[in-house]
């Protein structure tokens, strides 16, 4: 069992679809939730600015009984007042899991490596695998399945589009990244990707080609300008715009579902009609951030009540 959620990678594809059966469960009957992580604390550390990750933590948690702690660190970041070790080592005293929104991964990295408990990324500049679980559990919950499924992400090869990208892999679906040349996701997690997509059946494109859209089942998208790039979107705004998730994509695309992990830019990368109309699943998203992420909690650190014998049986 693993310890940390720090990449997602951590996730075998066995334990993501354990966790989507158990959040789907948790959703449906949270009455049996309630005492599920009773007498736990949780320390959520935010580096970074937060609407949907502070409040989804902090209320999913006293939905399983548990106590989430705010610490904000918004101001001259971590390591400066004290090392990172030092934080680990403190937190880890009081605390039964961390919870970190930071600016870079090798923050997450020297946490994990100091803490004796759960350490679970929330945000860092590389992934964000708290929202790829939310994305895939609103595609399980639209589609009934989420293997076979064409996923096409329009824009910048950030943190989201990476966790997309190996999430997809795992679960055997297709994943089409579409970006402006010098956008493109890493490299190496490509080539993680592409070869954990060997084993599920996946196909994980990068392109450039617009028309790469066709035949998606469902488009997603996300800021231009990545929280903590300074770069003011006007700028960027001539090299995206031809990637822009309008009304006109969408039904070029074919696609029955469109996504946006948010904050949206509404005119930029997507429009108010396409975000407000009948096929966007983005506050389906922002809802399941909770459900998600109170299902990997569970299976960090109550893995008897994550046991699903039914969805185990099935799997098996």
């Amino acid at each position: 069992m693993m310890k940390h959620c720090l990449s997602g990678l951590e996730l075998t594809p066995a334990n993501t679809l354990q966790l989507l059966a158990l959040a789907q469960e948790q959703k449906a009957h949270p009455e049996k939730y309630r005492q599920t992580l009773a007498g736990r604390s949780v320390v959520t550390l935010f580096e970074k600015p937060s609407l949907r990750t502070r409040l989804s933590f902090d209320i999913g948690l006293q939905k399983l009984g548990g106590h989430a702690v705010y610490l904000n660190e918004q101001g001259k970041g971590m390591g400066v007042r004290e090392s990172v070790a030092d934080y680990a080592r403190n937190l880890s005293c009081w605390a039964d899991a961390i919870v970190a929104r930071v600016m870079s991964h090798h923050t997450l990295q020297e946490l994990a490596q100091h803490a004796s408990v759960p350490v679970v990324n929330s945000l860092c500049d590389r992934f964000h695998p708290c929202q790829a679980l939310a994305d895939f559990l609103t595609l399980q919950e639209h589609y009934g399945k989420v293997k076979g499924l064409k996923l096409v992400y329009l824009g910048d090869g950030n943190n989201v589009s990476h966790s997309l990208m190996l999430t997809a892999a795992a679960l055997g679906t297709d994943c089409t990244i579409i970006c402006p040349r010098g956008y493109e996701p890493d490299a190496e997690l490509v080539k993680k990707a592409k070869k954990q997509a060997e084993e599920s059946g996946a196909d994980i494109v990068v392109t450039h080609d617009i028309a790469a859209v066709a035949g998606a089942d469902a488009l997603y998208t996300d800021t231009w300008v990545s929280m903590g790039d300074d770069k003011p979107l006007s700028e960027v705004r001539d090299t995206f715009q031809p990637y822009q998730i309008n009304s006109q994509l969408v039904e070029h695309s074919g696609a029955t579902s469109v996504l946006h992990c948010q904050p949206a830019h509404r005119g930029y990368e997507i429009t108010s009609d396409v975000m407000d109309g009948p096929l966007s699943r983005c506050f389906q998203q922002a809802e399941n951030r909770l459900y998600a992420q109170n299902a990997l909690l569970t299976l960090l650190l109550n893995p008897t009540a994550a046991a699903l014998p039914e969805f185990m049986e099935k799997a098996s």
